[in-house]
């Protein structure tokens, strides 16, 4: 192996390391962030509240857009993925319903 090749696998290895810490944050806080809307679902519940509140929703994904912007994410990928998240927690608070 050349250096010149060692060294990319060594940059190689510190993207993909990186790559894992990041995956390993975004799972936990998404966990987190579930914990938190299963609350608000069974608060909801409790209260005959509808299980989605489209005014909410749409003020979130323009905030998300706005986030991703100033990330520099794409924000078209952001939003899919935020609406994504939205129909599993409104089926979540659905649940809680019935």
């Amino acid at each position: 192996m050349t250096d010149a090749v060692k060294r990319a696998a060594d940059v190689l290895s510190d993207h993909r390391a990186s790559i894992d810490r990041l995956d390993a944050i975004l799972v936990y806080t998404l966990g987190e962030r579930f914990k938190h809307t299963q609350a608000v679902g069974k608060l909801k519940a409790e209260h005959d509240l509808p299980p989605s509140d489209p005014s909410r929703e749409a003020d979130q994904i323009a905030r998300l857009e706005d986030l991703a912007n100033r990330a520099d994410l794409d924000p078209e990928f952001a939003k899919k993925f935020l609406n994504f998240i939205i129909a599993e927690v409104i089926q979540h608070h659905k649940k809680h319903q019935s």
